[in-house]
């Protein structure tokens, strides 16, 4: 992650201005660098459980283990791609790439939410096999295994609970592990009913529960970096409110139109906007009283700004009104 700043100019072409102020990304490389480390100790945790829990599954013959082990071996690539994306996400914009690597975070995010996705499919159709034909369970290395596995997971999740929680790799990561977690407890609980009752259907109902609550994790994963990939407008932000917003609480501003606000990750929201300004205020102050207030009000710090001296330049020929 990383701090940029770039001082706003103005260019004039013909009878219009366009000022562009790029303010503070928000991005800092130490926290950045903490949340690779965090993924990184996170996934070597995960790769060296997810060997044991393989042996204990097949084994103990459980579904529950062989499904948090599935899990588990999505966790381990999702979280090297997750620190991949990071690592890179740090290099430095290109005339090719303008805005860098950041996005990569997201595509990072996008494909976890969909491994995630899968992973939760697959328990629920191994499960169903389950209740078709029941197979026994070793009830002691099943409950061995999954208590081994409860501690690797919750040393896991407490190494990537103090990264950034607004960077959706981070969130993505931690749901990962949490329901790693969740697999764990399940099988020490189906283990413990197994061990007392010899009830085997236990296995694949926990499984199916778990599977349920990933799933609701992995869509909320998949429609934030969805959005995200498709430029919407960053949550509890809308062109209405920013256009209302300028013409009520800028005084330079006469008319805000041509609205464009996205984001390039969870944490870095961008704005471009034409304006028609008032008579008598300069470009300039326009630019920097635009910046001010929609820093303030929408905390968005990356803004360009096109200011129109003579009208606005789009106007519809059939209607006469401005476009956008």
């Amino acid at each position: 992650m990383h701090d940029h700043s770039h001082t706003g100019a103005a260019h004039e072409h013909g009878h219009h201005g366009h000022h562009h102020h790029h303010g503070p990304g928000g991005h800092n490389h130490a926290a950045g660098i903490t949340d690779e480390r965090r993924i990184a100790w996170a996934f070597g945790i995960i790769v060296v459980f997810l060997l044991v829990e393989v042996a204990g599954g097949l084994f103990s013959g459980s579904l529950a283990l062989l499904a948090d082990a599935g899990h588990m071996a999505s966790d381990a690539a999702a979280l090297g791609f997750s620190w991949f994306a990071l690592r890179i996400g740090r290099r430095e914009a290109t005339e090719q790439l303008s805005y860098g690597y950041r996005r990569m975070e997201i595509l990072a995010a996008f494909v976890n939410g969909l491994a995630l996705f899968f992973i939760a499919v697959w328990i629920v159709v191994e499960a169903v096999g389950r209740f078709i034909e029941p197979v026994a369970v070793m009830g002691l290395p099943m409950l061995a295994v999954a208590c081994a596995g409860l501690l690797a997971n919750i040393v896991a999740f407490v190494v990537l609970n103090g990264g950034s929680q607004a960077n959706l790799n981070m969130r993505s990561a931690l749901l990962h592990v949490l329901g790693d977690m969740l697999g764990s407890v399940a099988a020490i609980a189906a283990a413990l009913i197994i061990m007392w009752t010899g009830w085997m259907p236990i296995d694949p109902i926990l499984s199916v529960l778990v599977a349920l609550i990933v799933l609701r994790g992995a869509w909320h994963i998949i429609r934030s970096s969805g959005h995200i990939l498709l430029e919407g407008a960053p949550s509890g932000v809308s062109i209405a409110d920013i256009k209302a917003d300028l013409e009520q609480n800028v005084a330079q501003v006469s008319d805000a139109h041509h609205i464009h606000v996205w984001s390039m990750t969870a944490e870095q929201h961008l704005l471009t906007v034409h304006v028609v300004p008032r008579t008598g205020a300069q470009p300039r102050d326009v630019v920097a009283a635009i910046k001010a207030r929609v820093a303030e009000r929408f905390n968005i710090l990356h803004v360009t700004v096109q200011v129109e001296e003579d009208g606005c330049a789009d106007t519809d020929e059939a209607s006469g009104q401005c476009c956008g």
